[in-house]
């Protein structure tokens, strides 16, 4: 059995190497990552500085100086064009996971699970993320487009500037229904609240969600660390049970 001394010299050492990392997390994957941060924090010592949002926004804020370390997107695209303008580091990225589009009411039994209801059109209003810079806001337009919706529908769209926004604007009522990440409402160990249609994943492009070390954290040991962590067993476990694929 290890002393008390010993286990305190060993926490002193991991502290003494700790670092911090500032990174840019996609609205869908703020609650995962959450839970990736205080299991990669307990693992390592190194505490996240986390700021989340719409992937495209991150796009131009990296593009303009923002200090952000690393980009966990919500799109293949983004760290692939950071990449090409020079502002992440070559080699360093991947896909962590694939995500999910669900459609989503706080309501009970208001969403079928077939999504009959937007043919129905039963409702006021339809939140979705900002297409132009939230890859779950093109995969909702996809999604209507699918179903020849798109034109019926245009009226009753209100945009959220991210998902989180999007998300909020269902379960505060303020719209009926809406688009959202399945990982906001697959939270693990709850039931899902209100009624849904996990949108079929033929009905919109697929979502692969790519991670990168930026440029201002290639000489970071804690920013290496976190991305490497995300490949682990223990993080990927979690990132399946929030629903989505990898």
């Amino acid at each position: 059995m290890r002393s008390i001394a010993s286990v305190f010299l060993a926490c002193a050492a991991i502290a003494a190497q700790a670092g911090e990392v500032q990174v840019a997390v996609a609205a869908n994957f703020a609650g995962p990552m959450a839970s990736i941060g205080q299991a990669f924090t307990a693992a390592t010592g190194h505490q996240l500085r986390v700021s989340s949002g719409a992937t495209g926004k991150f796009y131009s804020q990296i593009v303009a100086g923002a200090p952000f370390e690393v980009l966990i997107a919500a799109d293949d695209e983004t760290p692939q064009r950071l990449l090409a303008k020079g502002h992440a580091v070559a080699g360093s990225d991947f896909v962590y996971a694939i995500g999910r589009l669900v459609l989503w009411s706080a309501q009970p039994g208001l969403v079928d699970d077939q999504g009959a209801v937007l043919a129905a059109s039963r409702f006021s209003f339809l939140a979705i993320a900002n297409p132009k810079v939230a890859p779950y806001g093109r995969a909702a337009l996809e999604a209507l487009k699918a179903r020849g919706l798109s034109g019926a529908l245009a009226a009753k769209l209100v945009t959220g500037e991210s998902i989180a926004q999007a998300y909020q604007f269902v379960s505060t009522g303020n719209a009926e229904l809406g688009f959202v990440a399945w990982s906001q409402v697959a939270v693990p160990g709850r039931p899902v609240p209100g009624s849904y249609w996990l949108v079929p994943a033929d009905l919109y492009g697929e979502i692969r969600q790519r991670a990168v070390l930026l440029k201002h954290g290639q000489g970071n040991a804690a920013a290496i660390a976190l991305l490497a962590y995300l490949k682990s067993a223990p993080a990927r476990d979690l990132i399946k049970s929030f629903g989505y694929f990898n």
